[in-house]
């Protein structure tokens, strides 16, 4: 699995991670499996959020026995919550649902009412604390973190984490590029897209399944692939078995040529820069 560095001087993190949503909604047990069978493939860097119902408390129980410190965890504050007591006491929740002392990165999940100046104290607290070793934000557009980097200064923001995958790459005509300059890691969510993955009876699909083929891969391995060709760029798929998060993994090694990725960007076009940040 490769790694590379997560934020500003961060430590080197799996490039695939696992999310978590909607994983409490089918069985436990498997769920279980998937996430350690995942961890065993080497994704490490682990997905979750308050607001995914019970997946902390999955997480917990996948977690229980293994060595903390080779794991990347990551949790997300509500934008309701995310006043400076709330977003304390928000992280404070999610530590003891998951059964650890810290978590690796903390994420504002998207922007909510509460300016930006109480977030991040409430963040630098936290970090002081021991509590969490890193912060970023999901769903920013380059506006917002503009602002944010008023508030919070440069180095501090770890990483954005929005939608992206092969039929929704809008975060290519501005967000990529403003994270590069600042040194902030994306993290793709939704990397195979809600429920409409490309048929491979499509024309695009069809160009996607010839490049797995050709290097004995998936057509899920080569998207995430693709999606992560990119310095600085994670993704984080989830597996509802082990068999699938085996497959998710087996993309941390796949090395697309430059004619590879030129053919499914020819597939699948960026499109034109939308009006808003496309989000779930």
């Amino acid at each position: 699995m490769r790694t590379r560095p997560f934020g500003n001087n961060g430590p080197d993190v799996s490039v695939i991670g696992q999310g978590t949503w909607y994983l409490d909604r089918g069985d436990r047990k498997a769920a279980v499996a998937a996430l350690r069978r995942g961890i065993e493939a080497g994704m490490t860097h682990i997905d979750t959020a308050e607001m995914y119902g019970d997946a902390e408390l999955v997480i917990a129980d996948a977690i229980a026995d293994l060595q903390r410190e080779k794991l990347f965890l990551v949790s997300k504050v509500l934008p309701s919550n995310a006043s400076r007591r709330g977003t304390i006491t928000a992280c404070e929740r999610s530590l003891k649902r998951l059964k650890t002392d810290h978590l690796d990165c903390y994420l504002l999940h998207w922007r909510g009412s509460y300016p930006f100046e109480e977030t991040v104290a409430a963040f630098d607290v936290l970090v002081h604390a021991g509590k969490i070793r890193s912060w970023g934000v999901s769903n920013f557009d380059v506006d917002d973190l503009d602002q944010l980097l008023a508030v919070a200064g440069r180095g501090k923001i770890a990483c954005n984490q929005v939608l992206y995958h092969l039929q929704e790459r809008a975060i290519e005509h501005a967000v990529i590029p403003w994270c590069v300059r600042h040194g902030v890691s994306v993290v793709a969510y939704s990397p195979f897209g809600h429920d409409d993955f490309p048929s491979p009876r499509s024309k695009a699909g069809e160009a996607l399944q010839a490049i797995a083929e050709a290097h004995q891969a998936t057509a899920r391995q080569v998207a995430l692939a693709f999606l992560t060709r990119a310095p600085g760029v994670f993704a984080i798929p989830k597996a509802a078995s082990a068999e699938h998060a085996v497959d998710n993994a087996g993309a941390g090694n796949l090395k697309l040529s430059d004619g590879e990725i030129a053919a499914l960007d020819k597939a699948f076009p960026l499109g034109p820069k939308p009006r808003s940040l496309p989000m779930l």
